[in-house]
């Protein structure tokens, strides 16, 4: 796959991967990027501002915790119009990915039909 196929295709589940991963359990931004620099592969970076976004839309609320590291962590936790924006998104994400697969599917039998024609 092409670097820049895979950077928008990160680009276009990152919103739906950080709810996800809120969903699970609340977490603090530098955890949030960790975690999807190991399982997505994506940059720290891009989360900070994704965060503040996702605040300021209603989709997250904060918290500070107490660190044994440090000053206290600023937690992030899904609200109740994240749990609805993240049921949204798995909703159209798996319809996309079972339209995409039926697309494929359909490529690799016209693809064999059209090789098994030419075979003759």
């Amino acid at each position: 796959m092409s670097d820049s196929l895979l950077v928008q295709l990160r680009k276009g589940v990152l919103d739906m991967c950080v709810l996800a991963l809120l969903a699970r359990s609340d977490g603090y931004a530098y955890d949030i990027a960790a975690r999807l620099a190991e399982d997505i592969g994506m940059g720290e970076g891009t989360i900070y501002p994704l965060m503040r976004r996702m605040q300021a839309d209603g989709l997250v609320k904060t918290y500070l915790k107490e660190s044994s590291s440090g000053p206290p962590r600023k937690y992030y936790q899904l609200t109740k119009a994240g749990h609805a924006a993240l049921a949204a998104q798995k909703a159209e994400w798996n319809a996309f990915a079972a339209a995409v697969a039926d697309v494929l599917s359909d490529a690799r039998s016209s693809s064999a039909t059209r090789s098994q024609g030419a075979d003759k």
